[in-house]
């Protein structure tokens, strides 16, 4: 959970360049191009509200993680955050680079770059966790031909949330090894972060309508490039493209995304290329509506530019 980890990403970004590959070979570059031009002001507007009740609510949760581990910070200034980081996660490779700066950033910023690190991994793997148990849900409750993947996607969520369980519980040791004192950290994170009460129920709902708005753009990509599926059966299929475009294997957030799209629309018989179409609407529609993360992130720039720099001082004698 610290930079140097989330930074080591050729290799994530080459996964999903080679799944990408794949995609283009199997369906050719028809669906990339339709999906871009079904983009319309109406789809734009919509995707942009939606990023805004994302951005508000990924930032809260943030707060409420951050105040837990000692680096508050304010829901205005983390929303800002939040939008600079969604941008450069939409254009650099890993799709996580922008996660790692605004925690850089505001550990710069409050003295304790560790624990400010920390509180995003920990904010980012809360709401991944819920987005798996809630893709669990409706893929239990909808009927689909997409249910023989629920194993798969319900096994991460319950390996995490068992690991979490076993080291919040865990005693502390008082003469603790290197593990020792890593697993500590872990359990005061859990406990101090999460698991507190002031905090966890903000962190599950801020997470749920965080997914809920991830969904309904979805949902609007899917109608913007034509495909009719009955909500009901297209929701179980955005649960898990959404899932999949979580997984930080991708090229600035293209690859698994659009293969995943690929495979599920293809089982639900609609057509890989209905699949891809709207996986790519959905990435333009994203990265239009982060477009406020380019703002915040150049008025950052200028104002660290602008910041008067420490003058050298020479020393006589």
């Amino acid at each position: 959970m610290t930079s140097p980890t989330w930074s080591r990403m050729p290799w994530r970004s080459l996964v999903g360049a080679a799944v990408l590959v794949a995609v283009v070979r199997q369906t050719g570059s028809a669906p990339f191009v339709a999906g871009v031009r079904a983009l319309d002001a109406t789809t734009l507007a919509w995707g942009t509200v939606l990023a805004l009740v994302t951005t508000v609510a990924g930032a809260w949760r943030w707060h409420l993680v951050a105040r837990g581990l000692g680096v508050e910070i304010g829901v205005p200034a983390a929303v800002a955050s939040c939008y600079r980081a969604q941008f450069l996660n939409t254009v650099l490779p890993g799709g996580i680079l922008g996660d790692v700066h605004r925690g850089v950033l505001h550990g710069r910023a409050v003295g304790a770059t560790g624990p400010a690190l920390r509180a995003v991994a920990w904010e980012r793997t809360a709401g991944q966790v819920v987005q798996l148990v809630l893709a669990v849900v409706v893929l239990l409750v909808l009927p689909s031909p997409l249910q023989q993947v629920v194993p798969v996607v319900a096994v991460p969520a319950l390996v995490i949330l068992l690991a979490v369980a076993l080291v919040a519980r865990r005693p502390r040791d008082p003469r603790p090894s290197r593990t020792g004192r890593l697993l500590a950290t872990v359990r005061d994170d859990v406990r101090c972060g999460l698991l507190v009460r002031r905090a966890w129920p903000g962190v599950v709902v801020a997470s749920c309508v965080a997914t809920a708005c991830h969904v309904a753009t979805f949902v609007v990509a899917a109608r913007a490039v034509g495909v009719t599926l009955p909500l009901a059966e297209l929701l179980p299929l955005a649960v898990l493209v959404l899932v999949a475009a979580g997984l930080p294997l991708n090229l600035a957030g293209w690859g698994p995304r659009e293969g995943m799209a690929a495979w599920s629309f293809a089982a639900a018989g609609v057509g890989a290329a209905q699949g891809v179409a709207t996986a790519v609407a959905y990435g333009a529609l994203v990265l239009v509506a982060n477009l406020p993360g380019l703002v915040v992130l150049l008025s950052t720039r200028e104002r660290a530019a602008g910041a008067p720099r420490p003058v050298p001082v020479v020393s006589r004698g």
